[in-house]
């Protein structure tokens, strides 16, 4: 299905091929997962002929297993992976006149190679595209996401009943990414676990700094469900917090429940940022929400569309981004509260559930 619609625009577009060549995308329209590192990775999609994968030789019997496609050309490593994909391509296309690419993704190196090897081609941008399939996301797609959400959740949960007195940051997010494995499941990106005044760092790194009492503690974190990510942030207190704090802690969560509130299909992502920003804002803190509000998610735990104040895209129904607005000050403590969320026919569906309204866990 995926295919047909490539091979659509391709024909609606008068383009010859469409090179696929970000990993998940060439998960996301053959069903093979792969990390390549530096190796050649891609999918050739055609108006008419058969589509092929290029792959690692080694990987072949994986990428057929997985697509179902036995058109799957292999390189090996003492190889020139580009010559390989040439001849694959005129085999199909004897004359080549425009190649899509995937500008955002495909590095100089190979676009030079490309261009070498089909010197009369244009490359228009794939980008675009792909991005507007990806969006508006399935029904088995969002039951997938619906699980990664639950599992996400389950991991807050147990990293509040890992946080004690004088415990590190490294020992929590240990125990956390220690009983997803359990359950078998990986994390979606590297997990943050930052306390006191490194809450206040949007993306700190988790270190040896030990939980004392009156810290905030903040998690961000998501798991991968059968090639779906969640994206969770929660801000909880470790024993009574201060006043200062309560009020950064109120604020963003107003921001957050707000914004979620104005989720619609017709509305536009920028003003869905607004919503958030503006409380922020007037409550005095506008200086320190340095981000956008969300990201689109999916089989990438960041992708298309941006939720920013300067993104005019209406949203739909079935598209799933997350909202977590923050305030970050230095002197007192950060809070970031995120849930993903799901646009229904006249609403919002929040797939995060865990719960928002401050925690305070006891000192122990």
């Amino acid at each position: 299905m995926k295919v047909k619609e490539i091979q659509q625009f391709l024909q609606q577009e008068n383009i010859d091929v469409a090179f696929i060549t970000t990993p998940e995308n060439v998960n996301y329209i053959t069903g093979f997962n792969s990390d390549p590192h530096e190796r050649l990775l891609g999918v050739a999609v055609f108006k008419e002929a058969a589509p092929f994968i290029i792959c690692p030789q080694m990987e072949v019997p994986d990428a057929k297993r997985a697509s179902g496609w036995e058109d799957v050309v292999g390189h090996l490593d003492t190889q020139n992976a580009m010559d390989i994909l040439a001849d694959a391509i005129r085999a199909r296309v004897s004359d080549v006149k425009s190649i899509a690419i995937e500008k955002l993704h495909l590095n100089v190196a190979r676009y030079e190679q490309l261009q070498e090897r089909f010197v009369k081609a244009s490359f228009p941008r794939l980008d675009d595209k792909l991005n507007y399939m990806r969006v508006i996301k399935s029904e088995d797609e969002l039951v997938k996401l619906r699980e990664a959400a639950k599992l996400a959740d389950f991991a807050v949960q147990v990293g509040c009943d890992n946080i004690a007195e004088g415990k590190t940051e490294l020992d929590v997010l240990n125990a956390i990414e220690t009983a997803v494995k359990n359950k078998g499941y990986d994390m979606s990106f590297s997990t943050m676990v930052l306390t006191g005044k490194n809450s206040a760092s949007p993306h700190g790194v988790p270190g040896h700094n030990k939980i004392q009492k009156g810290d905030f503690v903040l998690f961000d974190l998501g798991v991968l469900y059968e090639g779906y990510c969640s994206d969770i942030t929660r801000t909880v207190s470790f024993g009574e917090p201060t006043d200062k704090q309560i009020e950064i802690y109120e604020t963003v969560l107003k921001a957050n429940e707000s914004a979620i509130a104005a989720v619609k299909p017709t509305v536009k992502a920028k003003d869905i940022d607004k919503v958030a920003r503006d409380i922020i804002t007037n409550a005095g803190f506008g200086d320190y929400f340095p981000h956008r509000l969300g990201h689109g998610l999916g089989i990438s735990v960041h992708e298309f569309p941006d939720i920013s104040s300067v993104n005019e895209m209406a949203l739909e129904e079935n598209m799933v981004f997350t909202i977590e607005p923050g305030i970050y000050k230095g002197d007192v403590t950060g809070v970031r509260i995120e849930d993903d969320v799901v646009v229904t026919k006249d609403g919002v569906e929040v797939l995060t559930k865990f719960p928002k309204q401050l925690t305070i866990l006891p000192v122990k």
